[in-house]
Order: C-alpha cells, then sequence, then structure tokens
C-alpha cells in the first residue's frame, strides 16, 4: 500500500500580506493526519487566476487530493468558483437544493431579504459534487480528475471544519486505502539543539527507515516528534512506543512531559491533579504568564488571579513590596521578585504562585543590568525558588523566554512537592 498524499492550497490576498494568519491548513493536516494521509505540501496562493490555476496544475502532480480553502464567498475578489469551473471544463448552474438552503436560512433565521448576490452562492460547475455546508451559505465541492480528487472548501474556518467532518474525511476514506500515520512527542527544557542531538545521536542512526525524529525548538525548549508510518497499525504502535520509551529513558533529566501538550497545560494538568491553586505577579510581561495559564479550557479551576504591577506603586501598595526593597536593589532584583511572589500568593490565597520582574527593552537597561535581564521567582507555601537569566533577543521574544522559563521553574517547583 503506497502513501496517500495531500496537498492544501489556501487562497486569499490576506494571508499573503500577513493580515490574516493561515490556521486553516495547520488543521487540515492534523486531521488528515488521523486518516493516515499525508501532506506533501501546503501553499498559499493570493486572489490571482493565474497563480491559482498553476498552483493547481504543479500540486496535482505530486498530491492525490489537494484540498482549497477560500474564495467561494460572494464578492468580486471570490474567484475560486469560477477558475474551478474553467478548470475542470464546466459551465456554472444554480443547484437547487442548496438554493432552497439558503432562501430558508434568510427567511428563517436571518430574517431578512436575500439579494441576487447571496442566490449567486448556490451557483456551482455542472461538472461538481455538491458538499453541504450547513455552517454557512457557500457550499463546499468535489471534483475529480486523472484519479485525482480536488476537495474547494470555504475559508470561513468554523464552516471548513463541519464541511471536513461530515463529508470529506469519509471521501476520502472511500476512496483511498491508506496506512497509518503515528506520532509520538516529548518536551524538553534546559538543552541546547546541538547538544540534544549529540546526546541522542547513536539511537538517532539506529532508527528504521519509515520512522523519523524531527527537532522542534520554541521559546527555549525542544520538541522531539516520532512519525511513523506502515500499512500494519499494530506493529507501527508497537516499533514506536518501543522506541519512544528508550528516547524518554535518554533524555530524562530534561524531560518535561511525554505528550504533545504546552507547558501551561502540564502546569494545569499538575494543579489539577492535586486539586491546588496558583496565582502570579507580573511586571516584565504585563500580563503575558496570566494569558498563557487562562488560555487552557478549565484553568479556573485552579488559576485565582495576577497583580500586573507595572509601577513601583503598584508593588509598593498593592504587593507590598517594602519601599526600602525597591529603592536599594531596585525593582528588578532577587529581593523584589521574592517579595512579590510570597505577597502574592498571600493575597490570592493560593497554594503556589510566580513572580516576575525583568527589562524586556528595547531600552531601559544599564551596565549592572542589561536589556534581556530578567529575575523569577516561584514559591510554595513552603518554599521560595529565584533565578536571574540574561535574554539577547527584542522585546517580544525576551517576554516569551521570560514566561517559558517562569512557567518550568514552576513546574519544577511542583514536582518537587509531590
Amino acid at each position: 500500500m503506497k502513501k496517500v498524499f495531500a496537498t492544501i492550497i489556501t487562497i486569499g490576498d490576506e494571508l499573503l500580506i500577513g493580515q490574516v494568519i493561515d490556521t486553516n491548513s495547520a488543521w487540515i493536516a492534523q486531521e488528515l493526519n488521523k486518516i493516515g494521509v499525508s501532506v506533501k505540501h501546503r501553499i498559499a496562493v493570493g486572489d490571482v487566476y493565474d497563480d491559482i490555476w498553476n498552483a493547481l496544475n504543479e500540486e496535482s502532480k505530486q498530491a492525490d487530493i489537494i484540498l482549497i480553502t477560500g474564495g467561494l464567498g460572494p464578492t468580486a475578489d471570490d474567484i475560486t468558483k469560477p477558475l474551478l469551473c474553467d478548470y475542470f471544463g464546466g459551465k456554472m448552474i444554480m443547484h437547487q437544493p442548496t438554493l432552497d438552503y439558503i432562501t430558508d436560512l434568510f427567511e428563517k433565521k436571518f430574517k431578512r431579504p436575500m439579494i441576487d448576490r447571496n442566490r449567486k452562492q448556490a451557483e456551482v460547475p455542472d461538472v461538481c459534487t455538491v458538499l453541504k455546508n450547513e455552517r454557512g451559505t457557500a457550499p463546499g465541492m468535489l471534483f475529480e480528475k486523472d484519479e485525482k480528487i480536488f476537495i474547494a472548501l470555504p475559508g470561513v474556518p468554523h464552516e471548513m471544519k463541519w464541511i471536513m467532518h461530515n463529508e470529506v474525511l469519509n471521501i476520502i476514506s472511500q476512496n483511498f486505502k491508506t496506512g497509518f500515520i503515528e506520532h509520538r512527542t516529548l518536551l524538553t527544557a534546559g538543552i541546547g539543539e546541538s547538544y540534544l542531538a549529540e546526546m541522542i545521536k547513536d539511537f538517532e542512526e539506529k532508527i528504521q527507515s519509515n520512522i523519523k525524529l524531527a527537532y522542534l525548538p520554541n521559546d527555549g525548549m525542544i520538541r522531539l516528534r516520532l512519525t511513523g508510518f506502515s500499512n500494519d497499525k499494530n506493529k507501527l504502535v508497537e516499533t514506536i512506543d518501543t522506541l519512544f520509551s528508550t528516547l524518554k529513558n535518554l533524555v530524562k533529566e530534561y524531560l518535561v512531559v511525554d505528550e504533545d501538550i504546552s507547558l501551561e497545560a502540564v502546569i494545569g494538568k499538575l494543579l489539577k491533579e492535586r486539586k491546588q491553586t496558583i496565582a502570579t505577579a507580573e511586571s516584565c510581561t504585563g500580563g503575558y504568564i496570566a494569558h498563557l495559564l487562562t488560555s487552557i479550557p478549565g484553568s479556573s479551576a485552579y488559576y485565582e488571579g495576577s497583580v500586573v504591577s507595572y509601577s513601583y506603586a503598584v508593588k509598593e501598595e498593592v504587593l507590598n513590596v517594602k519601599n526600602i526593597t525597591l529603592n536599594t536593589v531596585g525593582a528588578v532584583s532577587e529581593e523584589t521578585v521574592c517579595e512579590m511572589v510570597k505577597n502574592v500568593m498571600q493575597l490570592m490565597k493560593t497554594d503556589y504562585a510566580i513572580a516576575v520582574s525583568g527589562i524586556m527593552g528595547p531600552d531601559g537597561g544599564t551596565h549592572e543590568k542589561p536589556v534581556g535581564t530578567a529575575w523569577v521567582a516561584v514559591a510554595s507555601k513552603y518554599k521560595i525558588i529565584s533565578k536571574k537569566f540574561h535574554f539577547r533577543f527584542d522585546r517580544t521574544r525576551n517576554i516569551q523566554l521570560t514566561a517559558t522559563n517562569a512557567l518550568n521553574l514552576m513546574r519544577q517547583l511542583i514536582v518537587d512537592n509531590r
């Protein structure tokens, strides 16, 4: 059984100028992997007729499935539908079931008249199979050519996802005999990519050809992902689990978690298991750590709140940092973050707390405390751990690295407090 390959083509000028971030192709790729389809290419194309046409030509030479999102709307810049009609040699017709659905939508749900522009949403090439869209007015479309399938989907994420789940994945499974793809991912911290690669080089050299090892560095941490493909699922799972167990043992000194989840999710999981709570006191990160922690569904079970204490006044009046501390050693100091973390934990009545203070740049640094200096403190009811960091990037990156290191220090404290 050969591998089945897909290409995802996302259409829209807004993607090329960075006005909109393409999340559609990432989500589609994950769903395709679940049913054993490998993604060959992900391509963004502007609203240019020739560019879209050329992309279809080129990708159909390499992929079995071409998925297209965007450009199916009712406005002049939505050129995907008429282009597909030309590409597959059809003519536009009114699809009555879609028209009936849209009419009903406007009359009963929207309670407003339907204009001609809305009616045009029900026009489709006569050479396609219409894919119902119960989340919007633009239907999906399926085309077949030279034993390849082409699927056009709306660019609106919730509409695209509905059609994928209810139509597309079943169509692909029925049309292609796919193998099985398995991933295993772990997260490490405290070691650089080159040192990590050197540590596991013997392991990597012995991995069989149907399994790949990928290094995914981000925010001072590194994900290691094993990916395997096989026609025999049971054998693949057994092989990749054995390799993953060996890999975990090799990197155990730096292992954060053996799941493909974020650091903030790891902390949330640990706190939920223990029925414990956490609070944060942030200066230089301006609430970013709070944002990360509360981005996890269910975080209200363990996250109590934050004090964003940017000024000396808030540090003194809300967090009760001593005036003499601020005036002698300054806000960016071990003494200050230790007072911040102890006092916010008392204020919020939590089991744990994080505090950070630093100079993120681009200005504000001194010879003694250059830009990129950050002090982090984490605390439990019995212990405070503080650490100084020196980062060398721009403001955004320095904030991200401060938050990541603060969360990892917190994770270590929670684990040690078992």
